[in-house]
């Protein structure tokens, strides 16, 4: 018989892993997009994925706090 797994831990370990997997895509994508600038500048690709990762997280924060913002708008109204 397998040994049961705690469901609850699971869940959330489920989530974080497919938010790390999210992350990485798109640290990836944005990580080629600056490498290619910065090949031609002669910038290493450690400095590119951090720069791109900083600003795909940001642009990901502020449109959460539109969302956010829009939806208590309509609340009020």
């Amino acid at each position: 018989m397998a040994k049961k797994k705690a469901t609850g831990v699971k869940k959330s370990a489920k989530k974080s892993v497919k938010k790390r997997a999210a992350k990485k895509s798109v640290k990836k994508r944005a990580t080629k997009k600056v490498a290619k600038k910065a090949t031609k500048k002669k910038a290493t690709k450690k400095k590119a994925t951090k720069k791109a990762a900083k600003k795909s997280t940001r642009k990901k924060a502020t449109k959460k706090k539109a969302v956010k913002k829009k939806a208590a708008k309509k609340k009020r109204r």
